[in-house]
């Protein structure tokens, strides 16, 4: 069975989907893995390596995209999706909910399109979970960046001089990014506040050694995969109420709450932005589904009353190498878990749930609600 990884052609994309390493083990399990020339430049991982590995390196994108699996990061174009081959798979992240066309032609062309994202967030399934595995990078990143972008140290610090406070930074959304975040964030030594909407959450933030910042809103929960619920606009107002207080003594502040398949929840209003310092610093990670802060520019970084608000995209390919590694091991993970290694190929099983939960279409049809 023929593994092809065409090299990703996105503005700026550094990330390789799949790393010699795990090429390897996928040749060793008895694929067949054709790999698109360049694919690892962005991290500096030549041609070669991917050859010592026992993948066979090519030019010709068209025969890749013919392969009976194509490993890919983000969607495909339309003109990738009709250079597919029928009842092939093709395992990338999709955008499902959003992106009904693409869903539409993947389906028509007869293909088995797996989206990444939809992978279930359950404890087989862990090692495969690249939406987890990118949003710990995310929250890092974010912190890095909020970081070096404040004219402030985050550490408290006793000189000569006096002392320094520390920062005081402010996470919102205490999901796998806004962990993340909490523990970079006082690994640099700030004091750290966090919220979210799921109570359930609270122990979590507190063995991160941050306060977790009380908001009584009424009935909130979370879905069944562990996301959190939309709130209602009595809710938000309430919320947003309870923030703009907390926004105006921190130095930082980091917004990563996203309602999965849906437009990211406005948080941040201009008037909370208006009561903050000057100097303050707001990254929004949901930026790329619609954002949590208003007057945030996708992949810009706007200056609002003294107030710096970064919405900059695809903070984990910004630590390209890591995110490489994470996800190509997302993808073995997954292959590995379908392969039979009698026949050598991949067992497309659907009444399995891991598959039930990611395979988007299938047989020429959607197969899965969205």
């Amino acid at each position: 069975m023929q593994i092809g990884i065409p090299k990703e052609t996105h503005p700026g994309e550094l990330r390789a989907v799949v790393i010699p390493n795990d090429v390897k083990k996928l040749v060793a399990a008895g694929a067949t893995v054709v790999v698109e020339s360049g694919m690892g430049a962005g991290i500096r991982i030549p041609d070669g390596d991917y050859e010592k590995a026992g993948a066979t390196v090519s030019s010709d994108r068209a025969a890749i995209l013919q392969s009976d699996i194509v490993l890919q990061w983000r969607k495909p174009d339309d003109a990738d999706v009709q250079g597919l081959k029928s009842g092939g798979i093709h395992v990338s992240y999709l955008d499902p909910f959003n992106e009904k066309s693409l869903i539409g032609l993947l389906a028509e062309k007869g293909v088995t399109a797996v989206a990444m994202e939809l992978i279930p967030r359950t404890t087989r399934a862990q090692k495969m979970d690249a939406l987890s595995s990118q949003a710990s990078l995310a929250g890092y990143y974010a912190v890095i960046l909020a970081a070096e972008r404040t004219d402030r140290v985050f550490p408290m610090m006793t000189t000569p001089a006096g002392t320094i406070n520390p920062a005081r930074v402010f996470i919102i959304g205490a999901g796998v990014a806004g962990l993340q975040a909490i523990a970079t964030a006082k690994r640099l030594g700030a004091r750290v506040d966090a919220f979210d909407t799921r109570p359930a959450v609270a122990e979590q933030v507190k063995s991160l050694g941050a306060r977790f910042f009380e908001v009584d809103l009424g009935e909130t929960g979370q879905t069944k995969d562990g996301y959190a619920k939309a709130l209602t606009e009595d809710q938000l107002k309430i919320q947003r109420d309870a923030m703009a207080r907390q926004c105006a003594l921190s130095d930082v502040v980091i917004t990563t709450a996203q309602v999965f398949g849906r437009k990211a929840p406005l948080i941040i209003t201009k008037e909370m932005v208006a009561g903050m310092k000057p100097g303050s610093i707001l990254v929004d990670l949901a930026v790329e589904t619609g954002g949590n802060v208003e007057g945030a520019e996708l992949g810009k970084e706007v200056d609002m009353n003294g107030v710096r608000i970064i919405g900059l995209e695809n903070m984990p390919g910004r630590v390209a190498v890591h995110a490489s590694q994470m996800y190509s091991a997302n993808l073995f993970n997954f292959i590995d878990e379908f392969w039979d290694k009698e026949a050598k190929k991949f067992n497309l099983d659907l009444e399995d749930d891991i598959l039930q939960g990611c395979v988007v279409t299938h047989g020429g049809k959607v197969v899965r609600e969205l």
